[in-house]
């Protein structure tokens, strides 16, 4: 009877398949990890500049005329991208000048739902698309608007 060295066919096709699996699963385990990655970097920035907003501005005793525009001018943000999300994003004032909101745009669901599952100390208030915080208030499209209130 004759010997055959090597592999089959059928053995290759599974050491594929099987390479294929553990190949997709570290890339998808990637992806979630860069992910929560860019939202904690992004919640450090957004309490940066909350706090150099209120060094900012409490000279002046109220926080009217706020923008991220005059933050950019005064040197309180370096450029006028936003942190996450989409870049149509804004810093105002609220309640004739006694606090101000950090708002931004265009976030995922999974941007909103990590704002609205992450308490933040630095904000008084959290608002996700107009509510007071909720998961449920997230949309399931790349629309969700979450707002830092601090007062």
């Amino acid at each position: 009877m004759k010997q055959e060295y090597g592999a089959s066919l059928v053995e290759i096709v599974g050491v594929l398949a099987i390479a294929g699996l553990i190949s997709g699963a570290a890339i998808g385990m990637y992806n979630v990890i860069r992910n929560n990655q860019m939202r904690k970097i992004a919640s450090v920035e957004l309490e940066q500049i909350a706090k150099d907003t209120r060094m900012l501005m409490e000279m002046r005793g109220d926080y009217t005329g706020v923008s991220v525009e005059y933050l950019v001018s005064a040197g309180a943000l370096t450029n006028n991208h936003a942190p996450i999300g989409g870049d149509d994003w804004s810093v105002s004032a609220i309640d004739g000048g006694a606090g101000f909101s950090i708002n931004l745009t265009a976030l995922t669901q999974g941007e909103c739902d990590y704002f609205a599952a992450t308490p933040v100390k630095w904000a008084t208030r959290v608002l996700i698309n107009g509510f007071e915080t909720n998961a449920a208030n997230c949309f399931k499209t790349d629309t969700n608007m979450v707002s830092f209130i601090v007062e």
